[in-house]
């Protein structure tokens, strides 16, 4: 294990600002990764990519050049997370000797959390 990441998102203050902020949707998410079975995912599920996107700089031990589009948050072939690293974000996890990373997220009473390891 290379590193481990947590982050705590409060779902009502991000809503908050995803609406007072409009373009901050586009600013954090990648367009593949707000869609789900042709449906745009609801404020709660992003706040939780959101949690994933901050677990994963933790994990990574910081976010140097990283952009929060070269860690977009996708399903796999299970519907389970997982990241699609891209970019910089690639370019951070070799650097660090990580070969893989492991998401978990969910979110209830009005919280989502997302837990992150990477492993080399």
């Amino acid at each position: 294990m290379i590193g481990v990441g947590v982050d705590l998102v409060d779902i009502a203050r991000f809503e908050r600002a995803m609406v007072r902020t409009p373009r901050l949707r586009s600013r954090l998410f990648a367009s593949d990764e707000t869609v789900r079975a042709g449906k745009e995912l609801p404020l709660h599920s992003l706040a939780g990519r959101f949690a994933a996107k901050e677990a994963l700089i933790k994990a990574l031990g910081g976010s140097g050049a990283i952009g929060w589009h070269d860690m977009p948050v996708v399903g796999d072939e299970h519907g389970n997370p997982a990241f699609a690293l891209r970019g910089e974000a690639v370019a951070a996890a070799a650097e660090r000797g990580i070969t893989s990373v492991h998401l978990t997220m969910t979110h209830d009473a009005g919280m989502a959390i997302a837990f992150v390891v990477a492993e080399g």
